[in-house]
């Protein structure tokens, strides 16, 4: 078991996730033998990871130390704070703690995964106190682009510990959920040992919009707009949801509902009383055609290029129950996700192609990102005055940013870390020092593997989309020395093979000679004869073709 270098009167905060990246947010909070986790989040993987559906933190370090883990804090329901829970769950069963709505969305994950009923679960609100043996936790409310967003204060015997979560200080939230700046700036009247704060927009000197500027916009829009309305954005953002329907209604226009997210959203999000709109609001796939153009919304998913969400299916004329209409207005009420925005562009050029107007990006006001700019930042910083510094949720420029602010708002420069996923920062009342590090990787998920997608895998997945792959299938007799059939070349996305037989023929003998080679040594084997194929056939088609293709030898063995 991995033993941390810190001292019995000193707390430890680390990131098992969630530094120098955006997502797979998972924080621990350690004090002797309690540990307090806040997220267990999941990154969406780089278009390098082919085939990776998530990617998720390696919990070793936790499962060695499940013992002390008391439980699990969730600052919000979004996907890069929540997606990791059942995958954390199925390792480390510890009681969860989440407001109501990322409660609603945790239970629907559990659900999927078959662990509902095993995962001991507590909903809490901003105003609730865990109390364990040696550590308390509170909460404060904070906004973001969903609801129920709470920051978090670990109070440990050497001081307090504040995670803010991801945050920004909207002070006309559409949720009527503003922030408590009171028990921000009493916190840091009390005194915070430690702040780690939420840098995702550190590189912005704004302050963010609030999405009441947003909702006058899109209020705006649907003013001018006759036609029908197709309004893309995420399922978890419940407040543009919410702004959407409310123009819808305003107008007079019934709502379709398309994509599972979506629905999901709109069944938590009304069940919450998050979003007032009744039965007679909205309408179902069939009953589109009997309305007119200009009494319809529909809201779905594929804000972000998603290929099979239903805005793409629609763009591509796939999908089964909506097609674009002349005169279709289509809103991309989000920003593209940094490597999306290929995706993203080449939806609204099927759209637009197909008779719609789309309306996006940042001139149209019709988005706002939930994360605060540099001048929230710093005055987060200065409601909390802390001690030491540790910037978190941020790549690493951002987090270099955001400890130059915190130097402008008083925090000395060496009482902040800028940290690695695995480092560990030990505090006492007075001192901040780092203090080891342990392994903490990322983990792939791919279908319904956990991990079992590594490096080698990855690498064969890359060469396979670049070069493509040659196969070579050949029945042999290693005891007589004989080739009794083959050897045939089958070429998958290297080389057409209607128009490239020479290649393949003069491949073929070639094979055909390495084989024989092959068996006449006096230690031959079946994988002595493959490594042979490989070598020589690589050799062969570089110098032809300049490109290295995999080779896989598929030999049937006779006479063994």
């Amino acid at each position: 078991m991995k033993k941390l270098n810190v001292k019995n009167n000193e707390a430890a905060i680390y990131g098992v996730g969630g530094l120098g990246e955006i997502g797979k947010n998972t924080y621990g909070i350690q004090f002797q033998d309690e540990i307090i986790l806040i997220d267990a989040g999941i990154k969406f993987p780089e278009d390098d990871l082919l085939g990776v559906d998530y990617v998720i933190p390696d919990y070793q370090y936790l499962v060695e130390n499940k013992d002390k883990i008391k439980a699990l804090v969730i600052t919000h329901g979004h996907e890069d704070h929540i997606g990791g829970v059942p995958y954390l769950m199925k390792v480390l069963n510890v009681p969860i703690y989440a407001g109501p709505l990322a409660m609603a969305l945790i239970k629907n994950k559990l659900e999927e995964h078959g662990l509902l009923n095993s995962v001991e679960l507590h909903e809490i609100s901003d105003k609730s106190v865990l109390k364990f043996r040696k550590m308390k936790v509170s909460f404060f409310r904070t906004t973001h682009s969903i609801p129920d967003t709470v920051g978090i204060a670990v109070h440990t015997p050497v001081g307090v510990i504040v995670e803010t979560g991801d945050y920004k200080f909207d002070l006309t939230p559409v949720t009527n959920q503003p922030p408590d700046l009171q028990e921000m700036a009493r916190l840091g009247a009390e005194g915070v040992l430690c702040l780690m704060s939420d840098s995702t927009n550190a590189e912005k000197p704004i302050w963010t919009h609030s999405e009441k500027w947003v909702g006058n916009s899109i209020a705006h829009i649907f003013d001018n707009i006759k036609e029908r309305i197709i309004f893309a954005t995420f399922a978890s953002n419940i407040s543009r949801i919410k702004t959407a329907c409310d123009n819808a209604m305003a107008h007079g226009r019934k709502i379709a509902v398309f994509g599972r997210s979506m629905d999901a959203a709109i069944v938590n999000g009304r069940e919450l009383g998050y979003l007032d709109i009744p039965d007679d609001a909205f309408v179902d796939a069939h009953e589109l055609q009997s309305l007119p153009a200009n009494k319809t919304l529909i809201l779905c998913t594929g804000s972000q290029g998603e290929p099979m969400a239903a805005l793409s299916r629609i763009a591509n004329g796939t999908h089964r129950q909506i097609s674009i209409q002349p005169g279709d207005t289509v809103i991309f009420s989000s920003n593209p996700i940094p490597g999306n925005t290929t995706s993203v562009n080449s939806v609204i050029n099927k759209l637009e192609e197909a008779g719609a107007n789309v309306i996006h990006g940042r001139v149209n006001n019709i988005h706002t990102s939930g994360h605060g700019g540099q001048e929230e930042q710093k005055l987060m910083l200065r409601l909390m005055k802390p001690k030491f510094f540790m910037p978190i949720h941020g790549e690493y420029r951002m987090l270099k940013i955001h400890t130059e602010l915190a130097e402008q708002c008083g925090v000395p420069m060496d009482h902040s870390f800028i940290m690695q996923n695995g480092d560990v920062l030990a505090l006492s009342k007075d001192t901040a020092r780092m203090a080891g590090h342990f392994t903490a990787g990322d983990v792939y998920i791919d279908g319904s593997g956990i991990g079992d997608v590594g490096n080698v895998v990855l690498r064969d997945r890359q060469l396979l989309s670049e070069e493509g792959i040659v196969v070579v299938v050949a029945t042999i007799n290693l005891n007589n020395q004989e080739i009794q059939s083959g050897p045939d070349i089958l070429s998958r996305g290297f080389v057409y093979m209607r128009e490239s037989g020479e290649l393949l023929d003069e491949g073929r003998r070639r094979v055909f000679k390495t084989i024989r080679k092959s068996m006449r040594a006096k230690k031959a084997t079946e994988s002595s004869i493959r490594n042979a194929i490989i070598d020589d056939l690589q050799e062969f088609l570089y110098d032809k073709t300049e490109r290295h293709p995999m080779i896989l030898p598929m030999l049937i063995m006779n006479g063994k």
